[in-house]
């Protein structure tokens, strides 16, 4: 394969764009080389600039569930930006019903906000929990990865964490005291915060499937004791499920726990591939939301009919056709194949799957929290994501990131994309046996 025009392309954006990206990970800083500029998504696959062919991994990080360029959902926007338009600055019955279903298929989520990213949704969340309960601090967990907000730049996981600048300059001390760490999956690391500092925690967050380290459950009884003990302390228990929403279950991850956090944030597939975020949750707490209460959030293009348009067309497919079994029978058998390749070829390596998202990690050792996820080789990692790629297989340019799969991800994408595992392994593990 050959990336001539991505080259030219990265070195024309490098003068305008601050690192030629608009967002770090797509740089391929961790895993080098030139990033790949895409001209088309279709089903299962994408094509770079260069007319390279590329089984795609990441489904721009976790949106299509339905591969790209679904008809249904393609026709939609068409529809949409032909007869309705694209932004108003005022109500539309879309949002309505956008809520409305987003709020049946997960209960919990009773009210709905509707803003344009999942950062935004996360930053808005924390901020409602923290007018809610008067208080100013919050636990977030080492790895877990909840945008870019500030005060969620602390110990972070995703592209912060690949790049090895979980504290970014420009986070003041101010903002930084206020996040309080904790460890995933240990439930005495919360309640050591919450004696060290009674009464002044506002709220908890956590991705019950860290999507940002790789793929690291929860384990069940750490979240159900979680949920306890923040309903004890009155603490507001957030569950960012921008990555998990409608990914994992059509519940979410809570629907698969059993859980019932006081605010959700959801992103990536209930906009369909455009950009959009939402938080909700009890209606007690969602009532003090402007206007109808004294929390103040806005946002210009917040519930915009294109948007609206794609995340409900994708979500009333994934009611009708339910496509949940089928993605986790794709789901096994990629973990089966992995799992036979590791062993003909000697290797302990961790892996870990929840539903559609899978990942890797090059270490032996079990993966269950930020510090055991940086235990893995990411030189072997970058060695791994170039051999893939030459095998027309595109997965996430760093190793803390899930790979993601869709309906469209068929026998044979799924036949090869073993195969290649298998050859790239060998590749870069010589030492093991053929």
């Amino acid at each position: 394969m050959h990336y001539q025009r991505s080259k030219q392309l990265f070195e024309r954006a490098k003068q305008v764009i601050p690192g030629g990206v608009n967002s770090p990970v797509r740089a391929f800083k961790s895993v080098g080389g030139t990033p790949l500029f895409m001209s088309k998504g279709e089903g299962a696959y994408i094509f770079d600039v260069d007319g390279n062919r590329y089984i795609d991994y990441i489904g721009s990080w976790g949106p299509f569930i339905l591969g790209h360029s679904h008809p249904r959902v393609v026709a939609a926007i068409e529809h949409t930006l032909k007869h309705i338009g694209t932004s108003f600055g005022a109500p539309t019955e879309l949002e309505i019903e956008l809520a409305e279903l987003i709020s049946r298929l997960v209960p919990s989520m009773e009210m709905v906000r509707m803003v344009n990213s999942g950062t935004e949704a996360c930053m808005s969340a924390i901020r409602v929990a923290r007018g809610y309960t008067g208080r100013e601090k919050i636990i977030k967990f080492e790895g877990c990865y909840h945008g870019h907000g500030d005060a969620f730049l602390i110990r972070a996981g995703s592209g912060a964490l690949t790049l090895g600048v979980p504290d970014s300059p420009g986070v003041t001390k101010g903002t930084a005291q206020d996040t309080l760490i904790a460890t995933f999956n240990d439930i005495e690391s919360v309640r050591q915060l919450v004696r060290e500092y009674p009464n002044q925690i506002a709220a908890v967050i956590i991705e019950p499937i860290g999507g940002n380290m790789g793929v690291v459950p929860a384990h069940p009884q750490f979240l159900h004791e979680l949920r306890e003990l923040c309903t004890q302390e009155g603490i507001v228990l957030i569950f960012d499920e921008v990555m998990t929403g409608f990914r994992v279950a059509l519940g979410g991850a809570q629907s698969l726990y059993g859980i019932t956090p006081d605010l959700t944030t959801l992103g990536k597939i209930i906009g369909g591939g455009l950009p959009v975020g939402c938080y909700g949750g009890r209606r007690d707490i969602m009532s003090r939301v402007a206007p109808a209460g004294d929390i103040y959030q806005a946002g210009t293009l917040s519930g915009n009919p294109l948007a609206m348009t794609a995340g409900l067309e994708t979500l009333r497919i994934l009611v009708e056709e339910n496509p949940y079994p089928a993605l986790e029978e794709k789901g096994r058998q990629l973990e089966e194949g992995f799992t036979e390749n590791l062993r003909k070829l000697g290797l302990g390596l961790c892996l870990k799957r929840v539903g559609s998202m899978m990942c890797l990690f090059m270490t032996e050792q079990d993966v269950t929290d930020f510090k055991s996820a940086t235990s893995c080789d990411t030189k072997k990692y970058a060695q791994y994501f170039h051999a893939m790629l030459q095998r027309g297989i595109y997965l996430a340019p760093a190793q803390y990131e899930a790979m993601f799969f869709s309906i469209m991800h068929g026998e044979a994408e799924i036949a090869h994309t073993i195969k290649s595992n298998y050859e790239a392994l060998e590749q870069i593990y010589t030492t093991a046996p053929a």
